[in-house]
């Protein structure tokens, strides 16, 4: 066991390294110059050739690149990702500022996506090809199939015009002020939940359906077992190894995937931030967001490994 976590800790190590020299290296290929976003086009044309370079050996930005890698390589061991070419702040505090928004709409949204979608499947598994079963398939291939962006303006529109209702556009955290953090989160919250229950509701229903045919099932209901405790210990355990795989990357996505529907609902989240940073050529920001959700992403994958164990007694780690 202990050697199976050391061996994946390693592999997530390897993966971080990968996905920090991918994101430096396409940031510096991409078409643009920084000194043009920080300028302006205008204001970039009236710097002399020694300005641009004072200013380009300023944002670190004349050295090799891969000088300036391994720079920030060794910014990022001393727990410092850099700071924005535009704002007097550092990326480590831009993060951490709004990376709770964006973790709490996932944290929302994946516990949504359990609450409606376990009981979908459950109804349909066991009503297989029944009226309440097509309608669970029915709304579950819709909600796939619509587009995140399209339901949540959607959502936006019919509370402006049938509700005049405006949730708040500043962030709020949820210690400051609970019920005013819930109205700005609860709307992509919704969007991604439903989205993500339908996945979890077809995966879960498939699941669930072998597993109702094992011969283990049949023993326990033959034993007189009630049908929510046959359910319960004996078919869902054993059917939810590939579910929290499905979750599992499913929160990874929705930490990484939140750039439109934080843009629709204006939320000042990672995904905002990081697309504004883009456009900015603002490289610190990009390359430190890119960074942590890519750990945070590695770390989840690592969790739900680990937990394949504790679900399913006959998995072994060698």
């Amino acid at each position: 066991m202990f050697g199976y976590i050391a061996r994946r800790l390693a592999f997530g190590a390897v993966t971080i390294v990968g996905v920090s020299i991918v994101v430096f290296v396409v940031m510096r290929i991409l078409p643009g110059d920084p000194l043009v976003a920080v300028f302006g086009p205008e204001g970039f044309t009236k710097l002399s050739d020694a300005e641009r370079a004072h200013y380009m050996a300023e944002l670190g930005l004349s050295d090799p690149l891969l000088v300036q890698y391994f720079n920030w390589v060794k910014d990022i061991a001393r727990g410092d990702f850099g700071r924005s070419f535009f704002r007097a702040e550092s990326v480590a505090d831009m993060i951490l500022r709004r990376g709770p928004l964006t973790a709490e709409i996932a944290a929302i949204s994946v516990v949504l996506s359990w609450v409606v979608g376990i009981p979908v499947a459950i109804v349909s598994a066991l009503r297989s090809n029944s009226a309440a079963d097509n309608i669970a398939r029915f709304f579950s291939i819709l909600f796939i199939a619509i587009p995140g962006f399209w339901l949540g303006m959607l959502i936006v529109l019919a509370s402006l015009f049938w509700f005049g209702y405006r949730p708040p556009l500043a962030g709020v955290s949820l210690i400051a002020d609970p019920l005013a953090n819930l109205q700005i989160v609860i709307g992509p919250a919704v969007v991604l939940g439903l989205g993500q229950a339908a996945y979890i509701a077809r995966m879960a229903r498939s699941s669930l359906l072998e597993v109702v045919r094992e011969d283990y099932v049949r023993t326990a209901r033959a034993k007189g077992l009630s049908e929510p405790r046959v359910l319960a210990r004996h078919a869902l355990r054993n059917a939810l190894v590939p579910i929290v795989t499905v979750a599992g990357l499913q929160l990874g996505q929705l930490m990484a995937g939140s750039i439109v529907l934080e843009s629709v609902f204006a939320l000042p989240g990672l995904g905002r931030l990081a697309l504004g940073a883009i456009t900015a050529r603002d490289l610190p920001v990009v390359q430190g967001v890119a960074l942590f959700v890519a750990s945070v992403i590695v770390l989840i994958n690592f969790a739900v490994d680990v937990a394949y164990g504790l679900l399913d007694p006959r998995i072994r780690y060698e």
